[in-house]
Protein backbone atom coordinates (compact mmCIF):
# COMPACT_ATOMS: atom_id res chain seq x y z
CA UNK A 1 0.00 0.00 0.00
CA UNK A 2 2.68 1.86 0.30
CA UNK A 3 3.06 3.06 -3.08
CA UNK A 4 -0.42 3.73 -3.61
CA UNK A 5 -0.25 6.03 -0.63
CA UNK A 6 3.19 7.35 -2.30
CA UNK A 7 0.80 8.55 -5.40
CA UNK A 8 -2.08 9.86 -3.77
CA UNK A 9 -0.10 12.14 -1.34
CA UNK A 10 1.64 13.61 -4.24
CA UNK A 11 -0.94 13.62 -7.01
CA UNK A 12 -3.02 16.21 -3.70
CA UNK A 13 0.42 18.18 -2.77
CA UNK A 14 0.42 18.79 -6.54
CA UNK A 15 -3.09 20.22 -6.99
CA UNK A 16 -2.46 22.35 -3.89
CA UNK A 17 0.55 23.69 -4.70
CA UNK A 18 -0.78 25.10 -8.39
CA UNK A 19 -3.72 26.56 -6.70
CA UNK A 20 -1.57 28.22 -4.04
CA UNK A 21 2.10 28.75 -5.20
CA UNK A 22 1.57 28.86 -8.78
CA UNK A 23 -0.92 31.04 -8.75
CA UNK A 24 0.55 33.38 -6.26
CA UNK A 25 2.99 33.55 -8.61
CA UNK A 26 1.24 34.27 -11.69
CA UNK A 27 -0.79 36.90 -9.98
CA UNK A 28 1.44 38.29 -7.45
CA UNK A 29 4.51 37.78 -9.44
CA UNK A 30 3.90 38.17 -12.92
CA UNK A 31 0.79 40.12 -12.55
CA UNK A 32 -0.48 38.56 -15.06
CA UNK A 33 -3.09 40.68 -17.35
CA UNK A 34 -6.29 39.02 -19.82
CA UNK A 35 -5.91 42.76 -21.49
CA UNK A 36 -1.99 42.73 -22.97
CA UNK A 37 -1.65 41.58 -26.65
CA UNK A 38 0.41 38.80 -26.91
CA UNK A 39 2.64 37.66 -29.68
CA UNK A 40 -0.22 34.71 -31.03
CA UNK A 41 -2.31 37.54 -31.51
CA UNK A 42 -0.04 40.72 -32.51
CA UNK A 43 2.31 38.59 -34.96
CA UNK A 44 -0.08 35.75 -36.41
CA UNK A 45 0.94 34.25 -39.21
CA UNK A 46 -0.37 30.93 -40.04
CA UNK A 47 2.74 29.62 -39.46
CA UNK A 48 4.59 29.61 -36.11
CA UNK A 49 2.37 32.56 -34.19
CA UNK A 50 -1.11 31.03 -34.26
CA UNK A 51 -3.29 31.87 -30.91
CA UNK A 52 -4.48 28.48 -29.25
CA UNK A 53 -6.96 27.10 -27.23
CA UNK A 54 -5.36 26.36 -24.17
CA UNK A 55 -6.39 22.93 -23.96
CA UNK A 56 -4.42 22.20 -27.09
CA UNK A 57 -1.41 24.21 -26.08
CA UNK A 58 -1.34 22.56 -23.09
CA UNK A 59 -0.98 19.07 -25.24
CA UNK A 60 1.64 20.81 -27.38
CA UNK A 61 3.42 22.39 -23.90
CA UNK A 62 3.69 19.02 -21.99
CA UNK A 63 4.66 16.70 -24.96
CA UNK A 64 7.09 18.68 -25.85
CA UNK A 65 8.86 18.87 -22.67
CA UNK A 66 7.92 15.50 -21.65
CA UNK A 67 9.28 13.21 -23.76
CA UNK A 68 11.08 10.81 -22.80
CA UNK A 69 13.00 13.04 -19.95
CA UNK A 70 10.85 11.88 -16.91
CA UNK A 71 11.24 8.80 -17.75
CA UNK A 72 15.14 7.61 -17.97
CA UNK A 73 16.10 10.29 -15.60
CA UNK A 74 13.98 8.61 -12.63
CA UNK A 75 14.89 5.12 -14.34
CA UNK A 76 18.33 5.38 -13.64
CA UNK A 77 18.21 7.61 -10.43
CA UNK A 78 16.19 5.57 -8.51
CA UNK A 79 19.62 3.53 -8.23
CA UNK A 80 20.36 6.07 -5.19
CA UNK A 81 16.72 5.02 -3.70
CA UNK A 82 13.48 6.14 -4.03
CA UNK A 83 13.04 8.77 -1.30
CA UNK A 84 15.79 11.32 -2.38
CA UNK A 85 14.60 10.54 -6.21
CA UNK A 86 10.71 11.37 -5.13
CA UNK A 87 11.80 14.92 -2.46
CA UNK A 88 13.73 16.23 -5.60
CA UNK A 89 11.08 15.34 -8.07
CA UNK A 90 8.13 16.49 -5.86
CA UNK A 91 10.07 19.88 -4.25
CA UNK A 92 12.00 20.79 -7.26
CA UNK A 93 8.97 20.66 -10.29
CA UNK A 94 7.17 22.64 -7.25
CA UNK A 95 9.51 25.67 -6.80
CA UNK A 96 12.03 25.47 -9.36
CA UNK A 97 10.70 23.59 -12.82
CA UNK A 98 7.23 25.15 -12.81
CA UNK A 99 8.59 28.63 -11.91
CA UNK A 100 11.42 27.83 -14.45
CA UNK A 101 8.80 26.80 -17.17
CA UNK A 102 6.60 29.57 -16.48
CA UNK A 103 9.12 32.35 -15.95
CA UNK A 104 10.79 31.27 -19.66
CA UNK A 105 7.20 31.45 -20.83
CA UNK A 106 5.74 34.56 -19.90
CA UNK A 107 8.98 36.80 -20.44
CA UNK A 108 9.20 35.57 -23.89
CA UNK A 109 5.19 36.63 -24.55
CA UNK A 110 6.24 40.11 -23.18
CA UNK A 111 9.10 40.53 -25.75
CA UNK A 112 7.77 39.36 -29.37
CA UNK A 113 8.03 35.72 -28.83
CA UNK A 114 11.51 35.83 -28.65
CA UNK A 115 13.42 32.82 -27.49
CA UNK A 116 15.41 32.99 -24.23
CA UNK A 117 18.93 32.92 -25.42
CA UNK A 118 17.35 36.38 -28.00
CA UNK A 119 16.02 37.98 -25.04
CA UNK A 120 19.24 37.55 -23.30
CA UNK A 121 20.49 40.83 -24.39
CA UNK A 122 17.44 43.21 -23.44
CA UNK A 123 18.16 41.99 -19.93
CA UNK A 124 21.68 41.44 -19.54
CA UNK A 125 23.84 42.41 -22.06
CA UNK A 126 24.63 41.18 -26.00
CA UNK A 127 27.80 39.10 -25.07
CA UNK A 128 25.77 37.37 -22.86
CA UNK A 129 23.54 36.42 -25.53
CA UNK A 130 26.07 35.40 -27.76
CA UNK A 131 27.30 33.03 -25.09
CA UNK A 132 23.49 32.09 -24.35
CA UNK A 133 23.29 30.99 -27.75
CA UNK A 134 26.31 28.53 -27.74
CA UNK A 135 24.67 26.78 -25.16
CA UNK A 136 21.06 26.34 -26.77
CA UNK A 137 23.00 25.39 -29.73
CA UNK A 138 24.88 22.55 -28.08
CA UNK A 139 22.09 21.63 -26.18
CA UNK A 140 19.95 21.79 -29.07
CA UNK A 141 22.74 19.61 -31.12
CA UNK A 142 22.25 16.65 -28.95
CA UNK A 143 18.77 16.52 -28.69
CA UNK A 144 17.72 15.93 -32.01
CA UNK A 145 20.69 13.66 -32.70
CA UNK A 146 20.51 11.63 -29.76
CA UNK A 147 16.05 11.76 -29.81
CA UNK A 148 16.22 10.35 -33.41
CA UNK A 149 18.06 7.08 -31.52
CA UNK A 150 16.18 7.13 -28.86
CA UNK A 151 13.00 6.38 -31.33
CA UNK A 152 15.09 4.16 -33.12
CA UNK A 153 16.00 1.86 -30.32
CA UNK A 154 11.97 1.93 -29.00
CA UNK A 155 11.49 0.95 -32.18
CA UNK A 156 13.68 -2.23 -32.38
CA UNK A 157 12.45 -3.12 -28.45
CA UNK A 158 9.28 -2.95 -29.26
CA UNK A 159 7.88 -3.61 -32.61
CA UNK A 160 4.81 -3.21 -32.17
CA UNK A 161 5.17 0.56 -31.59
CA UNK A 162 6.07 0.79 -34.96
CA UNK A 163 2.71 1.00 -37.04
CA UNK A 164 0.49 3.12 -34.34
CA UNK A 165 3.54 5.77 -34.03
CA UNK A 166 3.67 6.10 -37.90
CA UNK A 167 -0.19 6.10 -38.03
CA UNK A 168 -0.60 8.75 -35.30
CA UNK A 169 1.24 11.50 -37.74
CA UNK A 170 -1.63 10.39 -40.81
CA UNK A 171 -4.05 10.80 -38.04
CA UNK A 172 -2.56 13.99 -36.95
CA UNK A 173 -2.66 15.80 -40.61
CA UNK A 174 -6.30 14.49 -41.36
CA UNK A 175 -7.79 16.20 -37.54
CA UNK A 176 -5.85 19.20 -38.48
CA UNK A 177 -7.38 19.59 -41.71
CA UNK A 178 -11.12 18.51 -40.29
CA UNK A 179 -10.44 21.12 -37.02
CA UNK A 180 -8.83 23.71 -39.21
CA UNK A 181 -10.49 23.73 -42.74
CA UNK A 182 -13.59 22.33 -42.23
CA UNK A 183 -14.33 23.34 -38.99
CA UNK A 184 -15.36 20.27 -37.01
CA UNK A 185 -15.48 19.87 -33.48
CA UNK A 186 -11.66 19.90 -31.50
CA UNK A 187 -13.05 17.83 -28.87
CA UNK A 188 -15.64 15.40 -30.78
CA UNK A 189 -12.96 14.64 -33.70
CA UNK A 190 -9.78 14.80 -31.07
CA UNK A 191 -12.05 11.93 -28.93
CA UNK A 192 -12.23 9.94 -32.83
CA UNK A 193 -8.52 10.45 -33.55
CA UNK A 194 -7.44 8.95 -30.23
CA UNK A 195 -9.91 5.99 -30.70
CA UNK A 196 -8.23 5.36 -34.14
CA UNK A 197 -5.18 5.46 -32.84
CA UNK A 198 -5.49 3.44 -29.87
CA UNK A 199 -7.31 0.86 -32.86
CA UNK A 200 -3.85 1.17 -34.63
CA UNK A 201 -2.07 0.19 -30.87
CA UNK A 202 -3.87 -3.26 -30.96
CA UNK A 203 -3.68 -4.03 -34.41
CA UNK A 204 0.18 -3.20 -33.84
CA UNK A 205 0.61 -5.92 -31.81
CA UNK A 206 -0.16 -8.29 -34.32
CA UNK A 207 1.82 -6.47 -36.60
CA UNK A 208 5.49 -5.78 -35.68
CA UNK A 209 7.23 -4.42 -37.82
CA UNK A 210 11.43 -4.78 -37.82
CA UNK A 211 13.03 -2.77 -39.61
CA UNK A 212 16.38 -4.40 -41.77
CA UNK A 213 19.82 -3.53 -42.80
CA UNK A 214 19.65 -1.50 -45.85
CA UNK A 215 23.14 -0.98 -47.51
CA UNK A 216 24.97 -1.90 -44.49
CA UNK A 217 23.19 0.74 -42.47
CA UNK A 218 21.74 -0.97 -39.32
CA UNK A 219 18.12 -0.54 -38.40
CA UNK A 220 19.11 1.87 -35.57
CA UNK A 221 21.06 3.59 -38.43
CA UNK A 222 18.08 3.70 -41.07
CA UNK A 223 15.84 5.02 -38.53
CA UNK A 224 17.65 7.86 -37.85
CA UNK A 225 17.66 8.73 -41.32
CA UNK A 226 14.10 8.49 -41.46
CA UNK A 227 13.04 10.13 -38.51
CA UNK A 228 15.46 13.14 -39.13
CA UNK A 229 13.85 13.87 -42.73
CA UNK A 230 10.89 13.56 -40.83
CA UNK A 231 11.82 16.55 -38.78
CA UNK A 232 12.51 18.31 -41.45
CA UNK A 233 9.04 18.46 -43.01
CA UNK A 234 7.57 18.02 -39.57
CA UNK A 235 9.04 21.90 -38.31
CA UNK A 236 8.90 23.40 -41.73
CA UNK A 237 5.01 22.84 -41.84
CA UNK A 238 2.30 24.97 -39.90
CA UNK A 239 1.68 24.25 -36.39
CA UNK A 240 -1.56 23.97 -37.32
CA UNK A 241 -1.14 20.97 -40.07
CA UNK A 242 0.30 18.24 -37.75
CA UNK A 243 1.77 19.69 -34.38
CA UNK A 244 -0.91 21.06 -32.69
CA UNK A 245 -3.63 18.18 -33.88
CA UNK A 246 -0.55 15.34 -32.63
CA UNK A 247 -0.16 16.88 -29.74
CA UNK A 248 -3.87 17.20 -28.64
CA UNK A 249 -3.77 13.61 -29.22
CA UNK A 250 -0.58 12.92 -27.16
CA UNK A 251 -2.46 14.82 -24.68
CA UNK A 252 -5.48 12.65 -24.49
CA UNK A 253 -2.62 9.61 -24.94
CA UNK A 254 -0.98 11.44 -22.15
CA UNK A 255 -4.07 11.43 -19.79
CA UNK A 256 -4.99 7.74 -21.07
CA UNK A 257 -1.70 6.70 -20.32
CA UNK A 258 -1.37 8.04 -17.09
CA UNK A 259 -5.38 7.11 -16.52
CA UNK A 260 -3.88 3.51 -16.60
CA UNK A 261 -0.91 3.64 -14.68
CA UNK A 262 -2.92 5.27 -11.74
CA UNK A 263 -5.43 2.21 -12.13
CA UNK A 264 -2.53 -0.15 -12.71
CA UNK A 265 -1.12 1.45 -8.86
CA UNK A 266 -4.80 0.89 -6.85
CA UNK A 267 -5.14 -2.78 -8.52
CA UNK A 268 -1.92 -4.11 -8.03
CA UNK A 269 -1.58 -2.74 -4.86
CA UNK A 270 -5.30 -3.19 -3.70
CA UNK A 271 -4.49 -6.94 -5.19
CA UNK A 272 -1.16 -7.18 -2.82
CA UNK A 273 0.94 -7.43 -5.45
CA UNK A 274 2.80 -4.12 -5.60
CA UNK A 275 5.34 -3.42 -3.27
CA UNK A 276 8.41 -0.98 -3.05
CA UNK A 277 11.81 -3.02 -3.26
CA UNK A 278 13.90 0.06 -4.18
CA UNK A 279 15.79 0.76 -1.60
CA UNK A 280 14.89 4.22 0.01
CA UNK A 281 18.51 5.20 0.15
CA UNK A 282 21.41 4.21 -1.23
CA UNK A 283 24.64 6.27 -1.24
CA UNK A 284 27.31 4.40 -3.21
CA UNK A 285 25.81 2.31 -5.67
CA UNK A 286 28.45 -0.13 -7.28
CA UNK A 287 30.44 2.53 -9.92
CA UNK A 288 27.90 5.23 -9.98
CA UNK A 289 28.87 9.02 -9.31
CA UNK A 290 28.02 11.00 -5.88
CA UNK A 291 24.16 11.43 -5.16
CA UNK A 292 25.70 15.01 -4.42
CA UNK A 293 25.51 16.62 -7.30
CA UNK A 294 24.53 13.99 -9.88
CA UNK A 295 20.70 13.45 -8.53
CA UNK A 296 19.60 17.23 -9.37
CA UNK A 297 21.22 16.25 -13.03
CA UNK A 298 20.24 13.02 -13.34
CA UNK A 299 16.78 14.26 -13.29
CA UNK A 300 16.24 17.05 -14.80
CA UNK A 301 12.78 16.60 -16.53
CA UNK A 302 10.83 15.66 -13.82
CA UNK A 303 12.03 18.14 -11.86
CA UNK A 304 13.87 21.37 -13.99
CA UNK A 305 15.28 21.16 -16.85
CA UNK A 306 17.03 23.82 -19.13
CA UNK A 307 15.62 22.52 -22.26
CA UNK A 308 11.77 23.63 -21.09
CA UNK A 309 13.04 27.35 -21.39
CA UNK A 310 13.78 26.83 -25.05
CA UNK A 311 9.70 25.00 -25.50
CA UNK A 312 8.33 27.68 -23.44
CA UNK A 313 9.91 30.57 -25.51
CA UNK A 314 10.54 28.89 -28.67
CA UNK A 315 7.21 27.52 -29.81
CA UNK A 316 4.52 27.69 -26.85
CA UNK A 317 5.12 31.45 -26.42
CA UNK A 318 3.93 31.87 -30.09
CA UNK A 319 0.78 29.93 -30.00
CA UNK A 320 -0.71 30.89 -26.21
CA UNK A 321 -3.66 33.58 -26.72
CA UNK A 322 -3.74 35.36 -23.61
CA UNK A 323 -1.38 35.90 -20.76
CA UNK A 324 -4.41 34.37 -18.35
CA UNK A 325 -3.79 31.30 -19.70
CA UNK A 326 0.19 30.45 -18.88
CA UNK A 327 -0.28 29.60 -15.73
CA UNK A 328 -2.23 26.85 -17.43
CA UNK A 329 0.49 26.13 -20.11
CA UNK A 330 3.78 26.92 -18.04
CA UNK A 331 3.00 26.06 -14.53
CA UNK A 332 0.66 23.58 -14.65
CA UNK A 333 2.55 21.52 -17.38
CA UNK A 334 5.55 21.20 -15.09
CA UNK A 335 3.09 20.03 -12.31
CA UNK A 336 1.66 17.47 -14.29
CA UNK A 337 5.17 15.93 -15.67
CA UNK A 338 6.28 15.80 -11.58
CA UNK A 339 3.08 13.89 -11.49
CA UNK A 340 4.35 11.46 -14.64
CA UNK A 341 7.91 11.33 -13.10
CA UNK A 342 5.97 10.04 -9.74
CA UNK A 343 4.38 7.45 -11.63
CA UNK A 344 7.73 6.11 -13.32
CA UNK A 345 9.40 6.61 -9.75
CA UNK A 346 7.13 4.08 -8.62
CA UNK A 347 7.11 1.75 -11.75
CA UNK A 348 10.81 1.18 -11.28
CA UNK A 349 10.52 0.68 -7.75
CA UNK A 350 7.44 -1.20 -7.53
CA UNK A 351 6.22 -2.30 -10.47
CA UNK A 352 9.53 -4.17 -11.51
CA UNK A 353 9.43 -5.98 -8.54
CA UNK A 354 6.05 -8.13 -10.15
CA UNK A 355 8.06 -9.57 -12.61
CA UNK A 356 11.23 -9.16 -14.25
CA UNK A 357 12.56 -11.79 -17.42
CA UNK A 358 16.62 -11.53 -17.26
CA UNK A 359 18.10 -12.13 -20.74
CA UNK A 360 18.72 -15.62 -19.93
CA UNK A 361 14.98 -15.86 -20.01
CA UNK A 362 14.54 -16.49 -15.56
CA UNK A 363 11.87 -14.76 -14.50
CA UNK A 364 12.80 -12.81 -11.17
CA UNK A 365 10.52 -11.61 -8.60
CA UNK A 366 10.66 -8.94 -5.99
CA UNK A 367 13.84 -7.45 -4.75
CA UNK A 368 15.64 -9.88 -6.80
CA UNK A 369 14.09 -8.43 -9.63
CA UNK A 370 14.92 -4.76 -8.84
CA UNK A 371 18.61 -5.62 -7.78
CA UNK A 372 19.38 -8.22 -11.24
CA UNK A 373 18.42 -4.78 -12.79
CA UNK A 374 20.21 -2.26 -10.77
CA UNK A 375 23.13 -4.59 -10.04
CA UNK A 376 26.02 -1.60 -11.39
CA UNK A 377 25.52 2.06 -12.87
CA UNK A 378 26.59 0.81 -15.64
CA UNK A 379 23.72 -1.70 -15.86
CA UNK A 380 21.32 1.20 -15.04
CA UNK A 381 22.67 3.66 -17.54
CA UNK A 382 21.84 2.44 -20.74
CA UNK A 383 19.25 3.74 -22.87
CA UNK A 384 17.45 0.28 -23.60
CA UNK A 385 17.89 -0.40 -19.79
CA UNK A 386 16.03 3.10 -19.08
CA UNK A 387 13.15 2.15 -21.00
CA UNK A 388 12.54 -1.16 -20.35
CA UNK A 389 12.86 -0.60 -16.39
CA UNK A 390 9.82 2.00 -16.84
CA UNK A 391 7.88 -0.18 -19.94
CA UNK A 392 8.28 -3.62 -18.12
CA UNK A 393 7.39 -2.03 -14.33
CA UNK A 394 4.22 0.09 -16.22
CA UNK A 395 3.27 -3.09 -17.98
CA UNK A 396 3.21 -4.88 -15.19
CA UNK A 397 1.10 -2.91 -12.88
CA UNK A 398 -1.21 -2.16 -15.97
CA UNK A 399 -1.83 -5.81 -16.75
CA UNK A 400 -3.47 -6.12 -12.79
CA UNK A 401 -6.50 -4.43 -14.15
CA UNK A 402 -6.93 -7.09 -17.45
CA UNK A 403 -5.43 -5.73 -19.84
CA UNK A 404 -3.14 -8.54 -21.78
CA UNK A 405 0.76 -7.74 -20.83
CA UNK A 406 1.72 -7.80 -24.32
CA UNK A 407 -0.65 -4.84 -25.24
CA UNK A 408 0.63 -3.05 -22.21
CA UNK A 409 3.90 -3.53 -23.42
CA UNK A 410 2.34 -2.08 -26.76
CA UNK A 411 0.19 1.05 -25.32
CA UNK A 412 3.71 1.87 -23.03
CA UNK A 413 6.13 1.57 -26.36
CA UNK A 414 4.02 3.94 -28.19
CA UNK A 415 3.56 6.46 -24.90
CA UNK A 416 7.34 6.48 -24.93
CA UNK A 417 8.23 6.98 -29.15
CA UNK A 418 5.12 9.35 -29.61
CA UNK A 419 6.41 11.45 -26.68
CA UNK A 420 10.01 11.32 -28.64
CA UNK A 421 8.69 12.64 -31.87
CA UNK A 422 6.97 15.42 -30.43
CA UNK A 423 10.23 16.46 -28.84
CA UNK A 424 12.38 15.67 -31.82
CA UNK A 425 10.00 18.08 -33.79
CA UNK A 426 10.01 20.67 -31.39
CA UNK A 427 13.22 20.52 -31.00
CA UNK A 428 13.87 20.94 -34.61
CA UNK A 429 11.83 23.74 -34.96
CA UNK A 430 13.61 25.64 -31.63
CA UNK A 431 16.80 25.16 -33.11
CA UNK A 432 15.22 26.23 -36.57
CA UNK A 433 14.73 29.93 -34.87
CA UNK A 434 18.05 29.78 -32.80
CA UNK A 435 20.10 29.12 -36.28
CA UNK A 436 17.97 32.23 -37.64
CA UNK A 437 18.77 34.22 -34.80
CA UNK A 438 22.04 33.80 -34.92
CA UNK A 439 22.50 34.33 -38.42
CA UNK A 440 20.47 37.41 -38.32
CA UNK A 441 23.17 38.85 -35.77
CA UNK A 442 25.75 38.39 -38.08
CA UNK A 443 23.78 40.03 -40.85
CA UNK A 444 23.65 36.57 -42.81
CA UNK A 445 20.25 37.07 -43.88
CA UNK A 446 20.49 34.37 -46.80
CA UNK A 447 20.93 31.67 -43.74
CA UNK A 448 17.96 33.01 -42.22
CA UNK A 449 15.32 31.56 -44.13
CA UNK A 450 12.77 28.45 -42.83
CA UNK A 451 14.62 25.85 -45.43
CA UNK A 452 17.88 26.84 -44.83
CA UNK A 453 17.80 27.54 -41.15
CA UNK A 454 16.15 23.68 -40.92
CA UNK A 455 18.58 22.36 -43.24
CA UNK A 456 21.05 23.75 -41.10
CA UNK A 457 19.72 22.62 -37.56
CA UNK A 458 18.81 18.55 -39.38
CA UNK A 459 22.01 18.34 -40.98
CA UNK A 460 24.22 19.33 -38.13
CA UNK A 461 22.26 16.58 -35.86
CA UNK A 462 22.77 13.96 -38.69
CA UNK A 463 26.71 14.79 -39.15
CA UNK A 464 26.78 14.09 -35.55
CA UNK A 465 24.72 11.13 -35.07
CA UNK A 466 27.02 9.38 -37.76
CA UNK A 467 30.34 10.68 -36.95
CA UNK A 468 30.80 7.42 -35.22
CA UNK A 469 29.53 4.94 -37.89
CA UNK A 470 26.92 3.73 -39.73
CA UNK A 471 24.65 3.21 -36.59
CA UNK A 472 23.74 7.08 -36.41
CA UNK A 473 24.36 6.45 -32.00
CA UNK A 474 27.46 9.35 -32.37
CA UNK A 475 25.24 11.95 -29.72
CA UNK A 476 26.49 9.36 -27.30
CA UNK A 477 29.67 9.81 -27.52
CA UNK A 478 28.18 13.69 -26.34
CA UNK A 479 25.91 12.46 -24.04
CA UNK A 480 27.41 12.56 -20.63
CA UNK A 481 27.62 15.86 -21.22
CA UNK A 482 24.09 16.38 -21.74
CA UNK A 483 23.03 16.25 -18.43
CA UNK A 484 25.03 18.91 -16.87
CA UNK A 485 24.58 20.97 -19.99
CA UNK A 486 21.33 21.01 -19.77
CA UNK A 487 20.41 21.83 -16.44
CA UNK A 488 23.34 24.82 -16.62
CA UNK A 489 20.93 26.10 -19.04
CA UNK A 490 17.81 25.58 -16.17
CA UNK A 491 19.77 27.36 -14.01
CA UNK A 492 21.25 30.18 -16.39
CA UNK A 493 17.51 30.48 -18.14
CA UNK A 494 16.36 31.20 -13.71
CA UNK A 495 19.32 34.00 -13.60
CA UNK A 496 17.48 35.53 -16.58
CA UNK A 497 14.01 35.03 -15.04
CA UNK A 498 15.47 36.65 -11.80
CA UNK A 499 17.19 39.79 -13.32
CA UNK A 500 13.53 40.45 -15.27
CA UNK A 501 11.95 40.02 -12.04
CA UNK A 502 14.29 42.26 -10.16
CA UNK A 503 13.62 45.54 -12.79
CA UNK A 504 10.04 45.38 -11.16
CA UNK A 505 11.50 46.23 -8.01
CA UNK A 506 10.87 44.46 -4.28
CA UNK A 507 12.01 40.97 -3.56
CA UNK A 508 10.01 39.62 -6.31
CA UNK A 509 13.03 38.29 -8.06
CA UNK A 510 13.98 35.90 -5.52
CA UNK A 511 11.20 33.23 -6.26
CA UNK A 512 13.97 32.75 -9.13
CA UNK A 513 17.11 33.91 -7.71
CA UNK A 514 17.21 31.28 -5.33
CA UNK A 515 16.51 28.41 -7.22
CA UNK A 516 19.23 30.10 -9.68
CA UNK A 517 21.96 29.97 -6.92
CA UNK A 518 20.75 26.38 -6.26
CA UNK A 519 20.90 24.76 -9.71
CA UNK A 520 24.12 27.36 -10.72
CA UNK A 521 26.26 25.56 -8.11
CA UNK A 522 24.54 22.18 -8.55
CA UNK A 523 25.62 21.69 -12.39
CA UNK A 524 29.19 23.75 -12.05
CA UNK A 525 29.66 21.16 -9.23
CA UNK A 526 28.82 18.49 -11.78
CA UNK A 527 30.59 20.04 -14.28
CA UNK A 528 34.25 19.80 -12.42
CA UNK A 529 33.68 17.07 -11.19
CA UNK A 530 32.72 15.43 -15.12
CA UNK A 531 36.31 17.52 -15.87
CA UNK A 532 37.98 15.51 -13.70
CA UNK A 533 37.01 12.27 -14.79
CA UNK A 534 36.98 12.92 -18.51
CA UNK A 535 40.72 13.66 -17.67
CA UNK A 536 41.11 10.74 -16.19
CA UNK A 537 39.75 8.42 -19.39
CA UNK A 538 41.99 10.81 -21.63
CA UNK A 539 39.05 11.54 -23.40
CA UNK A 540 40.00 14.74 -25.12
CA UNK A 541 36.63 15.63 -26.94
CA UNK A 542 34.79 15.67 -23.69
CA UNK A 543 37.57 17.48 -21.54
CA UNK A 544 37.20 20.40 -24.39
CA UNK A 545 33.67 20.47 -24.36
CA UNK A 546 32.83 20.26 -20.86
CA UNK A 547 35.52 23.12 -20.16
CA UNK A 548 34.06 25.08 -22.47
CA UNK A 549 30.74 24.77 -20.98
CA UNK A 550 31.96 25.48 -17.53
CA UNK A 551 34.01 28.44 -18.54
CA UNK A 552 30.20 29.51 -20.31
CA UNK A 553 28.58 28.80 -17.31
CA UNK A 554 30.72 30.84 -15.06
CA UNK A 555 30.90 33.62 -17.55
CA UNK A 556 27.11 34.19 -17.97
CA UNK A 557 26.51 33.75 -14.21
CA UNK A 558 28.72 36.23 -12.85
CA UNK A 559 27.26 38.56 -15.67
CA UNK A 560 23.76 37.86 -14.67
CA UNK A 561 24.63 38.25 -10.69
CA UNK A 562 26.42 41.08 -11.13
CA UNK A 563 23.40 42.68 -13.21
CA UNK A 564 20.70 41.52 -10.49
CA UNK A 565 22.98 43.45 -7.96
CA UNK A 566 23.75 46.60 -9.91
CA UNK A 567 19.58 46.85 -11.21
CA UNK A 568 17.64 49.31 -8.65
CA UNK A 569 14.52 49.87 -10.40
CA UNK A 570 13.48 49.46 -13.75
CA UNK A 571 9.66 49.64 -15.57
CA UNK A 572 10.95 47.87 -18.83
CA UNK A 573 8.59 45.29 -20.13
Amino acid sequence: MSALIIMVVAFIGYILMYNLYGKFIGQKIFKLSKAATVPAVGMEDGVDYVPTKKEIIFGHHFTSIAGTGPIVGPAVAIIWGWVPALIWVFFGSIFMGAVHDFGALIISMRNQGKSIADYTAKYVNSRTRFFFFLIVFLELWIVIAIFGLVIAVVFAMYPASVFPVWCEVAIAVYLGHAIYKQGKSVMTWSIIAVVAMYATVFIGVYIPIEMPSIAGIPATGVWTIILLIYAFIASTLPVTTLLQPRDFINSHQLLIAMGLLILGVIFSAFGGNLHIVAPAVQMNPVDAPPMWPFLFITIACGAISGFHSLVSSGTSSKQVRGEDDSLFVGYGSMLMEGALATLVIIAVSAGIGMGYVTKSGETLMGVAAWTTHYSSWAAAAGLGSKIAAFVNGAANMITATGIPNSAAVAIMGVFVASFAGTTLDTATRIQRYIVSELFSEFKMDFLTGKYVATFIAVATALALAFATGAGGKGALKLWPLFGAVNQTLAGLALIIIAVYLKTKGGYKWLVAGIPAVFMILMTIWALVLNQTKFGASHNMLLQVVNAITLLLAIWIAVEGFIKIVSIKSETQE
